[in-house]
């Protein structure tokens, strides 16, 4: 998908700042490569190409395991990806390469992540990122509760995937995986929070992949 010019710079510059001004800590022996840098980034950055430059200045280290791993206050479950609300992003490596073979299938772990992250830029992972206005916040919390909503209803007739089901923090996240990576069919099928997520993030990737 080729973006327009302006979006394009906005990603190669939120990219670059984002390498350079984050810690980047392997885990389980792993040294983080340059590759490895770019490829998150760039999921960083295609989030918030639309967005202030400041974006993730709350986010401050990336900790990257080279495959799945187990959370010592979650008994035996995988983990993929997680964010904290101090500044840490932890990310599986595998689980990163896997979200970028498809771009159409509307889960991708690090756009996942970097949703949570900017969700917490207000201080609470609730579903909703800043909103500068009131009619933005309204707007937000009629069409996200309802397809919050359907999607319990309907977890396998929904273009958000079905983890979103899981409380609002999850659905904005399983939300934006949609707005990146299937635009086209979330504007069809749910035009109201196709809306509300093309407002937030400044851009419009329906109409790119139609382009």
């Amino acid at each position: 998908m080729q973006l327009p010019a302006d979006e394009a710079a906005q990603l190669r510059t939120v990219l670059k700042i984002f390498v350079w001004e984050k810690h980047w800590i392997g885990a389980q022996g792993l040294d983080p490569t340059d590759e490895m840098k770019v490829v998150i980034a760039g999921a960083a950055a295609e989030l918030a190409r639309g967005l202030a430059l400041d974006a993730y200045d709350h986010l401050t280290e990336i900790v990257i395991y080279p495959g799945h791993y187990q959370h010592p206050n979650r008994g035996d479950a995988v983990v993929f990806g997680e964010v904290h609300s101090w500044g840490t992003m932890v990310l599986s490596w595998d689980a990163v390469q896997h979200g970028i073979k498809n771009n159409d299938d509307g889960h991708n772990t690090a756009i996942h992540e970097f949703a949570h992250v900017l969700d917490n830029a207000d201080g609470t992972f609730d579903g909703t990122p800043p909103l500068p206005e009131l009619a933005a916040r309204r707007a937000w919390a009629k069409a996200c509760t309802a397809h919050f909503l359907e999607l319990r209803k309907k977890p396998h007739k929904n273009v958000v995937r079905k983890y979103g089901e899981t409380n609002e923090a999850e659905f904005f996240a399983c939300a934006t995986e949609a707005f990146f990576e299937k635009p086209v069919q979330l504007a069809k099928k749910a035009p109201d929070l196709y809306a509300v997520l093309k407002a937030y993030y400044r851009v419009d990737p329906a109409a790119t992949r139609k382009r």
